[in-house]
């Protein structure tokens, strides 16, 4: 039987033969990403809308899915239950697509809990690892996350229409980038 470690390293370099095999299509791919990650940051409000909106239809067809397998289920377990879920989605997703400045304001309220929350969870995991090295990067990025959930909550409804864009053009631009860098070393290193 194969050991973890040898499993491991069998992964690794069939993974790396793999992206070294098809790198241009990675660099393809990764450019294309950074390219469309500028693209939302320099138009957040359209990229911030056409995510709820995708998110609503998402939704719809989810609902309408899940709705299409009840007809047959009617003596499942909590049928009712998952029958309200299907009504959920589908009215949710409705609301996005009709009215998608709602759903950016409340899908950017949940973003601004986030920071707020995970802010003080560094913060609390700060003071306690305070004698281990480094501990106050720890709490500069709690302290930050704080001061930026309430400044993005001070400019609330403006930060709605540009917030979601500006994180998703963010993380394509991260992850194209960083696709491009793996696939040009392993190309390299052919």
């Amino acid at each position: 039987m194969q050991s973890v470690s040898e499993a491991g390293s069998a992964l690794r370099e069939a993974v790396k033969e793999s992206v070294r095999r098809n790198a241009w299509l990675f660099i393809i791919q990764g450019v294309l990403m950074t390219v469309a990650g500028i693209a939302a940051i320099a138009y957040p409000l359209m990229t911030s809308v056409a995510v709820i909106v995708f998110l609503g239809w998402m939704l719809i067809v989810v609902g309408v899915v899940q709705g299409f397998s009840l007809i047959t289920a009617r003596e499942a377990p909590h049928f009712w239950m998952q029958l309200v879920s299907v009504a959920l989605a589908c009215i949710i997703g409705a609301m996005m697509v009709s009215r998608p400045e709602a759903g950016l304001l409340a899908l950017t309220l949940l973003v601004v809990v986030y920071f707020m929350v995970e802010g003080i969870s560094k913060i609390v995991l700060a003071l306690t690892i305070r004698p281990l090295p480094n501990w106050g990067w720890v709490l500069a990025s709690g302290i930050l996350g704080v001061a930026l959930s309430f400044y993005l909550w001070a400019d609330m409804p403006v930060t709605a229409a540009w917030l979601l864009g500006l994180l998703l053009g963010i993380n394509l631009i991260s992850e194209g980038v960083s696709l491009v860098v793996l696939a040009w070393q392993a190309r390299s290193a052919a």
